[in-house]
């Protein structure tokens, strides 16, 4: 943990509202999954599941993901964060472009208010692409990790581009093809090309750090990245060029490997771990990459069932991304919010009064009890949703909405237990 103290930190400022928006985007998806209801049992381009989608992605996912990297860029690229006040400017355009988007898809205003948003978007995220990539200019340690991270910045900006053409489409038509289409290109390069190698590379670094394990071979984490990398880039020549779906389980197999790579290197982490005793954070982070299996196996079943035009397809799809988003995605950020959060906090608070007063520990600012709750909401939450998916229970789908909001009310309020955290010494 002590690891992540470095002179390069950012200030709290830039860090904490991330966090703190991320954590009500979390809590406005669940609310949103109640009120789409029986929506969430029909197609996955429904306007309801793609509103639900992004803000949970992007405002969720993506905004806590932001954060976390301005904090831990000084480990991966041993340098200070390029500009703190691109930074933050880039949080509010960023906050305002994810709510306007989010809306537009809620209400189906697809041909209006949708180009706005998008545009804004993308301006947001071009900002922190140029702010990240600038920052990796400055920087003389060029490991693996930090070509995960870069290499993800990309995939982020080819997904941006594609959504804002998406976007602009329903206004324009100009895309040969049907938007669903072009639909799924995006969507992997987000969640595939975004997401899942930034994790890779980032957990390559956090999780034997606080398995505390030692030794590990990055082999396989480079085996991992050029597979990952192989896949896509055969994927967005399959679709863009070739068209012929020939190529597709040559896709899925060269991605699928390099996804069982990084799970034999987090595995290796866990059998050398010293740390035996796995607090609520590491139960989550534990849980998230047993979870990565399910999108792994559902993507399989989706390829052998793709001429099946049936209602069963379309809801294994909405599992598909499911599985990814608040499966492995949120189940790995739930759990390493408890990891670094708190630390950074009491970074923020303590740091001066190290060895002149006692102080709590980073663990102290939350409480494990309420993160053990959420644990067990999440799992119940996560279980009775996919079943619901799959064989179409309507009663199932409003249980499973109810226990997920219930997750995300009580991760917030542990959330801002710590964001809140006043400052308490004692003298030695």
């Amino acid at each position: 943990m002590n690891n992540l103290q470095t002179d390069n930190a950012p200030s709290i400022t830039v860090v904490k509202p991330h966090f703190i928006f991320a954590g009500i985007a979390f809590f406005v998806s669940t609310v949103l999954i109640v009120f789409a209801g029986e929506s969430l049992l029909g197609p996955y381009f429904g306007v309801k599941i793609v509103a639900i989608t992004h803000i949970a992605v992007l405002g969720w996912a993506t905004m806590i993901i932001f954060g976390a990297l301005y904090q831990l860029i000084p480990i991966v690229f041993e340098t200070s964060l390029f500009s703190e006040k691109l930074a933050k400017i880039n949080f509010w355009i960023f906050a305002i472009s994810i709510t306007l988007l989010g809306y537009s898809f809620w209400v189906n205003s697809l041909s209006d208010l949708l180009i706005y948003a998008s545009f804004l978007l993308l301006i947001s995220l071009l900002m922190f692409i140029t702010n990240v990539l600038l920052t990796h200019k400055n920087s003389k340690k060029k490991n693996i990790q930090s070509r995960f991270i870069i290499t993800s910045i990309y995939w982020l900006l080819v997904t941006v581009i594609l959504g804002t053409l998406i976007a602009f489409n329903f206004r324009f038509g100009f895309f040969e093809k049907t938007y669903l289409h072009y639909l799924k290109i995006h969507a992997h390069a987000g969640l595939v090309g975004w997401f899942l190698l930034l994790i890779i590379g980032v957990a390559s670094t956090l999780v034997p750090m606080f398995f505390v394990s030692h030794n590990t071979d990055e082999k396989k984490i480079k085996y991992s990245y050029y597979l990952i990398n192989a896949g896509l880039l055969l994927m967005l020549f399959e679709w863009l060029v070739l068209g012929t779906g020939k190529l597709i389980y040559l896709d899925w197999l060269l991605i699928s490997s390099g996804v069982l790579f990084f799970l034999a290197f987090a595995w290796e982490s866990y059998k050398q771990r010293l740390r035996k005793t796995l607090d609520t954070g590491m139960k989550h982070t534990v849980i998230s990459l047993l979870l990565l299996f399910a999108p792994v196996i559902i993507s399989i079943i989706l390829i052998m069932l793709h001429n099946n035009n049936s209602s069963l397809l379309l809801r294994i799809t909405t599992l598909y991304g499911f599985s990814i988003i608040f499966g492995f995605i949120t189940s790995l950020i739930l759990g390493q919010t408890y990891k670094t959060l708190p630390f950074i906090i009491w970074l923020d608070k303590y740091k001066k009064h190290v060895g002149k007063a006692k102080t709590p520990m980073p663990k102290d600012l939350y409480s494990e009890t309420l993160a053990g709750y959420q644990l067990y909401l999440y799992l119940a939450s996560i279980l009775v949703l996919g079943i619901a998916l799959i064989f179409n229970i309507l009663l199932l789908i409003k249980i499973g909405s109810y226990l997920i909001l219930a997750t995300a009310l009580v991760y917030n309020i542990n959330l801002f237990k710590i964001v809140l955290h006043k400052t308490k010494i004692e003298k030695l």
